[in-house]
């Protein structure tokens, strides 16, 4: 119900450019570059100041944007009153969720809620946990599905589960007769670590620390933002990684890598977080709900299956 030059504009405001305002409204950058040509006509005056590649507001675009937000929020908050009175959950719900919470957890999470509920529109951004967090902080995003316990303040989270965290290596590797590994153990090869942000990585940096060894004494032989191509390199011989064990089950199965525990055992947190100060509308907290049942139930599935 809200005006679209409205959401256009706080897009806009937000992210400090047309281009990431475009990419987050799913629009073309003229198409908003127009909305905000007809804001700017309505009120006969100019809310954006374009410059050396920055954009900044105006002082009336400073009160539009202040009224924009209530607005916006109130609009949501109206949208989500009606569709609960008639007691069907419907609407768009943005997600937030790791690579790996995506690729391995989503989609039967994803379908078990479709099934339940399904004109709800899930709206699904990937991203590392890091950059997940950040945007439900700032209200980006209704929620997210991340490998990190958040200490931030603007956020709520919920523990759902958790997944272990193993050791990977090609099958003739050295490491793979081991029945469980220190970090003492794997400093002698050379290590597939993942990007700057990604929660596994974090946890095995904890976890050479926690053993008294410096990243800097652990040999590096890539550094990878994606998971297919930190296993591939490991089955084929590169080096080892480490990585959660729903991740690698089917390759397990059909003998593309062996696993080996770490000693002492090291879990990857599954969190469910919201905005503390966000609106909370029954889809938010019944996809939560929803979210947090679904994953402790394939957390047993993946800690037995073999």
């Amino acid at each position: 119900m809200a005006d679209r030059r409205l959401q256009v504009f706080h897009a806009v405001a937000k992210h400090g450019s047309f281009t990431r305002a475009a990419e987050h409204l799913f629009m073309t950058q003229p198409a908003v570059t127009f909305q905000i040509k007809q804001l700017e006509e309505h009120y006969n005056t100019r809310l954006l100041e374009r410059g050396h590649g920055k954009i900044s507001l105006t002082p009336a675009g400073e009160l539009v944007l202040a009224y924009a937000e209530r607005i916006l929020g109130l609009s949501e908050e109206l949208e989500s009153r009606v569709s609960e009175l008639t007691d069907e959950l419907a609407g768009v719900l943005n997600i937030g969720t790791s690579t790996t919470i995506a690729a391995y957890w989503l989609p039967t999470l994803l379908e078990s809620f479709k099934r339940r509920y399904p004109r709800v529109i899930p709206r699904v951004v990937v991203g590392n946990s890091q950059l997940t967090e950040d945007r439900v902080a700032a209200r980006e995003l209704d929620l997210g599905l991340i490998e990190i316990v958040t200490e931030q303040p603007a956020i709520e989270h919920r523990s759902a589960a958790r997944d272990e965290l193993m050791v990977i290596c090609q099958p003739s590797h050295p490491l793979a007769k081991a029945k469980s590994l220190r970090a003492s153990d794997l400093i002698a090869y050379p290590f597939i670590t993942r990007d700057p942000g990604n929660a596994i990585r974090e946890l095995a940096e904890e976890f050479f620390e926690a053993a008294g060894i410096s990243m800097n004494e652990v040999t590096l032989c890539a550094e990878l933002g994606s998971l297919a191509t930190v296993k591939l390199l490991a089955a084929e011989g590169l080096g080892y990684a480490i990585a959660s064990r729903a991740a690698i089950l089917r390759d397990l199965r059909e003998g593309r890598i062996a696993a080996v525990p770490l000693e002492p055992r090291l879990y990857t947190p599954l969190e469910v977080i919201i905005p503390r100060d966000k609106f909370r509308s029954r889809l938010i907290t019944t996809f939560a709900d929803h979210a947090c049942e679904v994953l402790a139930a394939l957390a047993g599935e993946f800690a037995t299956d073999h």
